[in-house]
């Protein structure tokens, strides 16, 4: 057996550690940046700071805005997750699933990747009527925009969830947002034990959702929601809806897994 010696030194690689850095900053924030806000919030040197942007600039990690000097995400960053081989593997085993699920309740249904930060939609079934929701994969949400951040921080413990709320707050996308971080661990503490999150207009005036968690799949922290006008999801339709959605949810798990 191996042993595990808690004393042996980790490698530490310093640019490394700063460039990613940067990337997350940039990633984050929601404005574009230049090399003094990037050195000021990061607490870099402008030189160094320069020396890391220059060098994600050359590998396309960064882009740059030429009239203002400001920086964002470049391709390469967006092309190294589409190329991930468990990516596309995923996509692959669940589209049949998310197909069904859209032909039997005609609203529109998506797969996606969930961090602290965002969610990720990596495939999605649109519904076929002429007023639907439709993203293609690829689009990106915020975390803490109604049903999908509910089932990724229902996961957490509520030291981790009071942290990130400390962290970014709980914003206002609608009159029906959740602000109070009180009625938002209540509301997480209800999806844990229902299995399932909803939105009602809490991200998008007009627009309900339904989001379950799928567990965390080689490194993907998983999600399946519908997504649909709040005429056509109403509260009526609502239980046909989460029961179609927590059935392939399961569907989902056991392709995932028999497939890995």
């Amino acid at each position: 057996m191996k042993k595990n010696n808690s004393n042996t030194p980790r490698y530490k690689a310093p640019a490394v550690h700063k460039a990613f850095e940067i990337l997350r900053i940039v990633a984050e924030s929601r404005n574009e940046m230049g090399i003094s806000q990037l050195a000021k919030h990061l607490g870099f040197s402008k030189s160094t700071t320069h020396g890391l942007v220059q060098a994600l600039l050359h590998v396309a990690a960064l882009d740059q805005n030429p009239q203002r000097k400001k920086f964002f995400l470049g391709p390469a960053i967006v092309e190294l997750a589409f190329r991930n081989w468990n990516y596309f593997r995923v996509a692959e085993h669940s589209q049949p699933l998310l197909d069904e699920l859209r032909d039997r309740i005609n609203e529109t249904v998506f797969l996606g990747a969930v961090s602290r930060s965002r969610g990720l939609i990596m495939a999605t079934a649109e519904a076929t009527k002429p007023l639907k929701i439709s993203s293609p994969p690829g689009t990106t949400i915020p975390l803490l925009a109604g049903a999908v951040g509910k089932v990724f921080l229902a996961q957490q413990n509520e030291a981790q969830v009071r942290q990130l709320i400390n962290e970014r707050g709980l914003p206002r996308f609608t009159a029906q947002s959740i602000v109070s971080e009180k009625e938002y661990l209540a509301e997480l503490t209800r999806v844990r034990a229902q299995g399932y999150a909803l939105d009602n207009e809490e991200y998008l005036p007009g627009v309900r959702a339904v989001a379950i968690g799928l567990g965390n799949h080689r490194g993907l922290p998983l999600a399946i929601w519908v997504v649909g006008f709040a005429d056509s999801m109403s509260d009526e339709e609502m239980p046909k809806i989460v029961e179609g959605t927590m059935a392939t949810a399961e569907k989902l798990k056991a392709a995932l897994d028999g497939g890995s």
